[in-house]
């Protein structure tokens, strides 16, 4: 007897029988070929996937760093008067 099902399909249209599946697949095409002979991407996209509660946590922190960083750079270029004289605007054609 017939009966329905639900399916994933990934970005290329192909079909899976899992979200996670077709998650994979779409991580793994974005990482492209990984390693000589078989690629590694897949097996990168899964574990990926697995952690990505800890990714996003270092992506996060990664922000807030380059924040961090952009403050200070600020700070010290108000602080510092700059060291570049500025050429008069107009100078005779030459």
């Amino acid at each position: 007897m017939a009966h329905t099902g639900t399916g994933f399909f990934d970005r290329k249209g192909h079909f899976f029988k899992s979200a996670r599946d077709a998650t994979v697949s779409d991580l793994a095409a974005l990482l492209g070929q990984i390693g000589e002979g078989e690629s590694l991407a897949p097996g990168i996209a899964y574990m990926l996937l697995e952690r990505r509660t800890e990714i996003e946590r270092l992506f996060a922190e990664h922000d807030k760093m380059l924040a961090e960083e952009a403050a200070m750079k600020a700070a010290r270029n108000a602080e510092a008067p700059d060291n570049v004289s500025k050429l008069p605007s107009s100078r005779p054609a030459g």
